[in-house]
């Protein structure tokens, strides 16, 4: 068959999909106007669309992420540019992909209030920086596209009463009953605000300044998609929807993961497949296990990836409990993903430590006490209403070090423990995330959270770049040992097939104080170990339980800890926070 043809029945089969779905959200009248601009979208941007983005992931994927501007010098370099000089000369074995968390203009919330899809922040450069850095790296751009700002051109014109953008924004009765609604802040869920045609209420999920979208009127959606093909065009590998949950409203209900949310993602996924081949959708909902990993959706056609979220605070229940128990057992109970699907893990990021994610493994009083335990270490925890007036945990906001630390620990016993927990985040299965300041051992960022008085903040420094480097050439500094630390896992990890991110897992349950787990694919597997305890622990084990041989030579690739095989039984022991990932045969640790 030609490849027109191929092109031409692709097309037909996506025509007809997207249809269905706009009649769905929209019904068949407005489905049928607004079908072939979207068709448009996909030819155009298909004509212009980049070949070289490989399909999927595999083990060698690790994405960092970072602000634009975490790493800054005073010579006058735009701040991308000195992240794309440090990532070259420091990371570019290491790392296979870069987030850049929102690099737009913008007004609040550190870039999540956009101003500007379009337009990088000029204080941090400009495309031309981002295309860079998208040729060395994939890149991961941010749609944050449930809400802009209210200095947006969008929202002004609406308040200057253009017809066009008169539909653009939910106009809302504040005399109506909006309890029902799940609150993820404690700011009014409405905001008042003055235009030519009179005070107006608007819904603000997140802030005043952020003004959420309306895709119930079809513009809006038109105008998304477009977006998202922009972000594909300027090099895009992954496209994380942020706050995705929260995008479509609907009085009486939660206004959360509702039908038509999922049904404008399919959309999206539609549309990207169509258009930009290899380009993946990540959907960022820090809500309970079972609502996030529904943007799966049938495996096909939503989300490539979805976020995690109850990793972060079962690692860090591990690490300050000194038991693993309930970290195995939920990840003894995710359900394989389909092949075009996996988990993006991480444990920190801009933002805090979710809770929420948790609500059906720990209780209250075990997320009260990891609550207690932040505040201890110098963190704070914000909160989220409850319906009743009431609040409750919504995240901690600490450096991921810190939090895992104690106070009194030094710097050798800090990076053990953070490092132990790291490995447990490139273990598990799913393409893994690192946050800049994890991978540079930044702790509690004071004077931030005292600048701005925002809780996040305290996670969100900005690092001098010769500073940084500085430390890094001391080999005894809290940062040297975490980056050297993470440069060995992560040279280990990219060698592997059973890391591969929809590589089989299966959790090996030996001790509390111990995550167990093996790793096999592509003809390949790995046994990993990590003692969360600060005690010392001596396992025994067979080696037909791990699927190993009965006369297997154990290798430990990343750490000196060794296996000792007699008669197909394995003995070792793991000291206080060690680690290690065992395999067959020829190889030994990189350290």
């Amino acid at each position: 068959m030609a490849r027109q043809d191929i092109e031409d029945t692709v097309s037909q089969e996506t025509q007809i999909q997207l249809r269905s779905l706009l009649i769905s959200i929209y019904g068949s009248a407005i489905a049928d106007n607004i079908l072939p601009r979207i068709e448009a979208l996909i030819e155009k941007t298909r004509s212009e669309a980049r070949t070289n983005r490989s399909e999927w992931v595999d083990e060698t994927d690790v994405v960092l992420i970072t602000y634009g501007n975490s790493i800054t010098e005073d010579d006058g370099r735009a701040p991308l540019e000195v992240l794309d000089s440090f990532l070259s000369q420091y990371a570019p074995d290491l790392i296979s992909d870069v987030h850049i968390l929102p690099c737009f203009a913008w007004t609040s919330d550190d870039g999540f209030s956009v101003s500007d899809y379009r337009t990088i922040d000029p204080s941090l450069g400009g495309w031309t920086d981002v295309e860079r850095l998208a040729k060395k790296f994939g890149l991961m751009l941010d749609a944050v596209i449930n809400h802009v700002s209210s200095q947006s051109l969008w929202f002004q014109r609406f308040i200057e009463g253009d017809p066009k953008y008169r539909n653009y924004f939910h106009v809302c009765d504040p005399t109506i009953d909006y309890g029902a609604v799940v609150r993820p802040r404690t700011s009014p869920l409405l905001t008042r605000i003055e235009t030519k045609q009179g005070a107006q209420h608007v819904w603000t999920t997140f802030s005043e300044d952020q003004i959420d979208l309306n895709y119930s009127h079809p513009d809006v959606l038109i105008d998304i998609l477009g977006l998202l093909l922009f972000y594909a065009s300027k090099g895009a590998r992954f496209i994380r929807l942020d706050a995705i949950g929260y995008l479509w409203k609907e009085l009486g209900t939660g206004c959360i993961h509702l039908p038509e949310t999922h049904a404008v993602i399919q959309v999206m996924r539609l549309v990207i497949d169509a258009a930009t081949p290899g380009v993946m959708l990540i959907t960022e909902t820090n809500v309970p296990h079972q609502e996030n990993i529904s943007y799966f959706g049938s495996g096909t056609n939503e989300a490539h990836m979805v976020y995690q979220f109850p990793l972060p605070p079962l690692t860090l229940h591990s690490l300050q409990t000194g038991s693993g128990h309930q970290l195995s057992e939920w990840l003894d109970s995710l359900p394989p993903t389909s092949p075009q699907t996996t988990y993006f893990n991480f444990l920190s990021s801009h933002d805090g430590i979710g809770v929420r994610p948790v609500e059906n493994i720990l209780s209250r009083e075990e997320v009260a006490k990891m609550a207690r335990r932040v505040e201890e270490n110098g963190g704070k925890v914000s909160a989220r209403d409850l319906p009743g007036g009431e609040t409750a945990p919504y995240e901690l906001n600490i450096s991921y070090l810190d939090a895992v630390a104690a106070p009194g620990d030094d710097d050798k016993t800090r990076a053990a423990k953070f490092l132990a927990a790291e490995t447990i985040l490139l273990s598990v299965v799913g393409m893994p995330g690192i946050y800049i300041h994890s991978l540079l051992g930044t702790q509690n960022d004071y004077d931030g959270l005292q600048r701005t008085g925002r809780n996040r903040s305290i996670n969100r420094a900005k690092l001098d770049l010769h500073a940084i480097t500085r430390a890094l050439a001391e080999p005894e500094s809290l940062r040297s040992l975490v980056f050297e630390g993470h440069r060995n896992l992560l040279a280990a990890r990219r060698q592997r097939p059973a890391f591969c991110p929809n590589s089989m897992q299966r959790i090996v349950p030996l001790d509390d104080r111990v995550v167990s787990l093996v790793r096999a694919g592509g003809g390949d597997r790995v046994w990993a170990i990590i003692n969360v305890s600060a005690q010392s622990v001596t396992l025994q084990t067979k080696c037909r339980d791990l699927g190993f041989q009965d006369d297997a030579s154990l290798m430990n690739l990343i750490s000196d800890i060794e296996a000792h095989v007699n008669s197909g039984q394995i003995a070792l022991t793991l000291r206080g926070y060690s680690t290690a990932w065992f395999v067959e045969g020829e190889e030994t640790h990189n350290e």
